[in-house]
């Protein structure tokens, strides 16, 4: 079942599915965000980054992270801004909340840095965020392998802003103190501490454990940035374990790569609507 099997079929199919799941993964990626409302480019972006866009010239949050700033100092300023835009404005969003109340006991598996489904309520012990957290630094060299909250120091830096700066005392550094960086994956300087390396392992044995039962994937928003992670996974364990189900929200890009899938379905359709409608 694909895409272009009627929409009611495909709801009845993710019903059954779900009726019939011994185990259920989630996978998410950035698409499940925007659909939540983190909006990387939209009204909010305009408004709360104003002194950037016309100072720099930035256009959204993502090509914002690439900017070569002159200084450390405009830097941080950017990405203090950055880091409590994504990950401390909001909250949990409404979307995230519903897929807790939805799939409790779900495994999540993401590529996402906003630790939304850390603030929607779904146990730590059930997340592997492989790329990292906005809410983390670690040390710009990469060691040692260990990770602190920067909420104190964002809360503190972002009132002493100004022309697109910060105070130079106000740089962030570990407690050793070498330089900070946040905690996402963009060279080998990314740590994986202890935490990351549990999760992965978590993650590992609960596709092992489930691999011969009834398996439910829900790949949320996951296009081609890094398919290696989640997508082109799933798209495995739904070729080769015999009782598996994939189920892929994406309006873009629904349709697999790899053939001979015996249990997929592919909704382009609202993430809010299928959720609201498969609970009718």
């Amino acid at each position: 079942m694909t895409s272009t099997d009627s929409y009611s079929q495909r709801i009845e199919s993710l019903r059954q599915a779900i009726a019939e799941a011994d185990h259920i993964i989630i996978g998410a990626g950035a698409g499940l965000s925007t659909a939540a409302g983190l909006d990387y480019a939209g009204e909010d972006f305009r408004r709360e980054f104003a002194p950037w866009i016309e100072r720099y010239g930035i256009t959204d949050l993502y090509t914002g992270g690439f900017h070569p700033f002159e200084s450390q100092e405009e830097y941080w300023a950017f990405w203090a801004k950055h880091i409590w835009f994504c990950r401390y404005r909001t909250g949990a969003l409404p979307l995230y909340r519903r897929l807790l109340a939805l799939f409790p006991r779900a495994f999540v598996v993401t590529t996402n840095v906003d630790a939304q489904f850390e603030l929607a309520g779904f146990p730590a012990e059930n997340i592997f965020a492989t790329q990292g957290d906005y809410g983390c630094f670690q040390s710009a060299s990469g060691t040692p392998k260990r990770l602190i909250s920067n909420r104190e120091w964002v809360e503190r830096v972002l009132p002493l802003v100004e022309d697109c700066r910060i105070p130079t005392e106000m740089l962030p550094t570990m407690p050793d103190g070498q330089p900070a960086a946040l905690n996402l994956r963009v060279d080998d300087t990314f740590v994986e501490d202890f935490h990351w390396q549990q999760q992965a392992r978590r993650y590992s044995d609960f596709v092992g454990n489930a691999s011969q039962e009834n398996l439910l994937l829900l790949e949320f928003g996951i296009g081609y940035n890094t398919p290696g992670i989640i997508r082109l996974p799933f798209e495995q364990f739904a070729q080769k374990f015999p009782h598996t189900t994939l189920v892929r929200f994406n309006p873009a890009d629904p349709e697999p790569y790899l053939q001979d899938m015996p249990r997929f379905v592919a909704f382009t359709e609202s993430i809010s609507q299928i959720l609201n409608d498969i609970t009718k």
